[in-house]
């Protein structure tokens, strides 16, 4: 959970009016652009898999640009620079990190000092483009640092413990998947402000289905399930072990190429999963199939990994078009072995990564 005992907005690393001290949610409603999250580990002292996730800015900056640049400069009407459409990959991304890493240096010192002890923090990067600059920037130089402003916000952070039975998430499929699903952008705060009025009270998550069947991903997480391959072994023979590898089971979770978020811990289970040989089918999870679940969790870079308790979803897609919760009819899946077998294992091996 976030706390606001420790609370700091740096624009372009410039040091922050301490009077002002807005939340993640307002910052992201307040400015268009793509943005990535994580947190730090050991007491402040390790940025987590910061190299992913500069990787995975550069990369939703570019595609915003290239196909939804209204998403990164707030204006329909705005005309990119063709010396920024023109960049080179590599360039790009030596060109993002390095604006990023500018205002990094600058506002993590100074939020180090402001800090208690033993508190984690979380620190959330939005680059947006700056379209009142764009007119002016054609065959600029320094076009690129011109075209864009670095907003980093950094707050406490307390990592809930993994396994508590008060920590497990509860989910419900509410609503179609995103547009320019494979960037992380700021204006999907805005858009999934939509959905809350069909989240159930004690759901803690939201679930994204283009059909009601076939579920992609959640609003702010990526999601996988643990499916039992063979219909007549129970759950201890399904997620059992043999020379290192799982019996009848596979690790289910949706392709990119489906539309969702190519989230870092997304890619960090996938290696993980190559390494300690647990099939993996990147696929969809089927509600349809859902009694064939053993287990499932969620990912994002501030949970890292929670194990799911039990996710709802209408028994018939069309009730979505109701007002509020109340108005739909609701199926559950309970799952009763929370955390799971495959679930403790993956969490593991992704705690031993960051202490690396």
């Amino acid at each position: 959970m976030a706390s606001s005992s420790c609370r700091f907005l740096f624009k372009n690393g410039s040091i922050p009016n301490l009077a002002e001290n807005p939340s993640v949610t307002t910052l992201l409603e307040a400015h268009q652009g793509a943005y990535t999250t994580t947190r730090t580990h050991n007491g402040g002292s390790k940025l987590l898999f910061w190299e992913m996730h500069m990787s995975r800015l550069s990369s939703s900056l570019r595609i915003l640009l290239n196909s939804n640049p209204e998403l990164l400069f707030n204006s329909k009407t705005c005309r990119v620079p063709i010396s920024l459409v023109s960049t080179k990959p590599t360039i790009w991304d030596s060109l993002v990190q390095s604006l990023v890493d500018d205002s990094m240096r600058k506002a993590l010192p100074f939020v180090l000092e402001q800090k208690r002890s033993g508190e984690e923090l979380a620190i959330t990067c939005l680059v947006s483009g700056n379209v009142d600059s764009l007119e002016e920037l054609e065959g600029d130089e320094g076009i690129f640092s011109k075209a864009f402003d670095v907003y980093v916000h950094v707050g406490s952070y307390v990592p809930a413990l993994f396994g508590i039975h008060e920590n497990a998430a509860r989910l419900a499929v509410v609503g179609r998947g995103r547009r320019t699903a494979n960037a992380k952008y700021s204006d999907w705060v805005r858009q999934r402000k939509q959905l809350e009025k069909l989240r159930p009270p004690s759901v803690n998550e939201l679930l994204l289905s283009n059909n009601g069947d076939q579920i992609l991903e959640g609003c702010l997480t990526n999601l996988f399930v643990v499916f039992r391959k063979d219909v007549n072994s129970d759950y201890d023979k399904a997620s059992q072990r043999y020379n290192g590898s799982t019996v009848s089971i596979e690790l289910q979770t949706a392709p990119v190429r489906d539309g969702v978020l190519p989230g870092v811990l997304r890619q960090v289970i996938l290696d993980i999963c190559s390494r300690e040989k647990i099939p993996v089918r990147e696929i969809a999870p089927s509600w349809s199939e859902r009694e064939m679940w053993l287990e499932a969790f969620i990912t994002n870079s501030l949970r890292l990994i929670q194990h799911v308790e039990v996710i709802q979803a209408p028994s018939s897609w069309d009730s979505l078009e109701a007002k509020t919760w109340r108005d739909v009819k609701w199926e559950e899946k309970l799952f009763e072995h929370a955390p799971g077998r495959i679930t403790m294992l993956i969490e593991k091996e992704i705690m031993e990564m960051s202490t690396i």
